[in-house]
């Protein structure tokens, strides 16, 4: 969005790219199947934004939902053969029921399905951003979900709030709108006397004594954990999100005190740094001593092997792997240079010493500083990080 800021909600209205998530259980009814007065107020609004100039990506949840009724399951079910096949139906059904609603509008919708491994493979990762492009380049609107059919538990986002995070960072979008069952965040359960409304969150300190455990809907996987899981996804890496309920989005994108606003915190990264950041399923384990974690932390360094007195796991050069401290923290995370067989006869030991014996091309680094991301300290109970740092340190 050229020479516009979005550190204030009201300017919102003024974004030329935006993503916007909702939830399985703001499309469907109280029995669990899909609402079509829901998701028709949805698209409406959604076209508004559109003739407005604004470019929009819709991330719907709602597949294993749709096809409840179709298929008379009482609820959602729990095992994942029945998820997948529930998913089979009901994606069709989900994309017909937007199609349809968006041609009133003179509207083309695209379905864009991803998986966990989509966002882990890089050349995977590109591909769905170049798709992505085109489609809204071409006016349609993407509407993109998880392809439940084919993923397994080892390869799921686990719900659409971090799909839609990565999504963002994907398209370039100035902010991303959550729509969800419950009008923003609160300092407690929602329902509990004194629980206040949170309107604006600029940094940690504004969630310090704020409880996010509740759990997500029946229909639903996410709850306040997730949402503010992905918040910290988008706003780390320069996206401001809106939180909100379904009901007060059209004042939410108008720019209205309503939900909560998180600022932006961290700035734009590469896509390839927070796809290691927050997509990749590492490899293996390099363990390094607390020289290197300060090293690391402090000064920006890349990992020598002098600093590194163990490893796990089966990986190859250029494969992501978790950088972890003496207390089993995960430090950072990045692209090893070596193969794990090699490694062994590296630990603990210099560049220098390791070019005198094994000759050139072994006084390089485990890890450099260019394939390389912190990650944050785990956060409080119950309470997720607002921020996490994709950028390489100076």
């Amino acid at each position: 969005m050229s020479g516009v800021s979005l550190a204030n909600r009201t300017l919102l209205p003024q974004a030329s790219r935006i993503v916007v998530k909702i939830g399985s259980s703001s499309l469907t009814d109280q029995d669990g199947r899909l609402d079509q007065e829901r998701l028709s107020a949805l698209v409406d609004l959604v076209a508004a934004r559109h003739a407005a100039g604004q470019s929009v990506v819709l991330v719907s949840s709602g597949a294993i939902a749709s096809a409840l009724g179709p298929l008379g399951l009482p609820r959602r079910p729990r095992d994942l053969a029945t998820q997948q096949a529930a998913a089979s139906v009901g994606q069709g059904l989900l994309v017909a029921h937007y199609a349809r609603a968006f041609a009133r509008h003179g509207l083309q919708v695209g379905q864009v399905l991803l998986t966990a491994d989509d966002t882990m493979r890089h050349a995977h990762y590109r591909n769905a951003s170049r798709t992505l492009e085109k489609l809204l380049a071409l006016g349609v609107v993407p509407v993109v979900n998880e392809n439940d059919v084919v993923a397994t538990d080892e390869i799921r986002f686990g719900d659409n709030d971090r799909l839609a995070a990565l999504v963002s960072h994907l398209v370039g979008a100035d902010a991303m709108v959550l729509l969800t069952d419950v009008d923003g965040l609160y300092t407690g359960p929602p329902s509990e006397p004194g629980s206040r409304r949170v309107p604006l969150v600029l940094g940690p300190e504004d969630l310090e004594g704020i409880d996010a455990s509740r759990p997500g809907s029946a229909v639903g996987t996410g709850g306040m954990v997730t949402k503010l899981e992905s918040v910290a996804i988008a706003t780390g890496s320069g996206i401001p999100v809106l939180l909100t309920s379904a009901a007060a989005a059209q004042a939410g994108l108008d720019g209205q005190d309503v939900g909560t606003w998180f600022a932006a915190t961290g700035r734009r990264s590469s896509v390839r740094l927070l796809w290691l950041a927050h997509a990749a399923r590492t490899r293996g384990r390099l363990i390094v001593d607390a020289g290197a974690v300060r090293a690391l932390r402090e000064q920006g360094t890349s990992l020598l092997p002098a600093g590194v007195v163990g490893f796990e796991g089966d990986f190859s050069a250029g494969d992501p792997v978790e950088i972890v401290g003496p207390g089993v923290e995960v430090v950072a995370r990045g692209l090893v240079a070596f193969d794990a067989e090699e490694v062994p006869s590296l630990l603990g030991r210099s560049t220098r010493d390791l070019a005198a014996e094994l000759g050139a091309g072994y006084d390089r680094e485990l890890v450099h500083r260019d394939d390389l991301v912190l990650v944050d300290q785990p956060p409080a109970p119950n309470v997720p990080r607002l921020r996490t740092d994709t950028r390489n340190t100076p």
